[in-house]
């Protein structure tokens, strides 16, 4: 596959697994992001031994783990409009993250959580998907 084809597939994929959200930079913009389009987004997430819930629960712990709340949120965020995860998930994944990772990190997402999860609803009542 040429790179770019790579690429095009890689900016398929980053716009499904952040529901749209995410605007894909124009190839030859920064080295940075051909690499992540070209590699993480048309190679890892694509393949089919794990399910798109699957990479994004493995994510959420992984970055939960490392506390970084504003990548947590945008994740969180991208997992309720996707429809890969409800809100009472979500909030389980803070549950499990607290015995694991700690209570202050997983505390400190709380918020963060939160705020998606009223934001996202928030979009869907105004598109009318209630």
């Amino acid at each position: 596959m040429s790179d770019d084809e790579r690429y095009r597939r890689g900016a398929e994929m980053i716009r499904k697994v952040y529901a749209g959200d995410v605007v894909v930079p124009p190839k030859g913009a920064m080295a940075f992001s051909d690499v992540m389009l070209e590699t993480l987004f048309a190679e890892v997430w694509t393949r089919e031994a794990l399910s798109m819930r699957d990479r994004r629960l493995i994510l959420l712990g992984a970055i939960g783990a490392l506390g970084e709340k504003d990548t947590f949120g945008i994740q969180a965020k991208a997992a309720l409009k996707n429809g890969e995860l409800e809100p009472e998930q979500l909030r389980e994944v803070l549950i499990m993250l607290a015995h694991y990772a700690g209570y202050p990190r997983a505390a400190g997402m709380l918020g963060v959580v939160e705020q998606q999860i009223a934001a996202v609803e928030k979009e869907r009542s105004e598109a009318g998907d209630d």
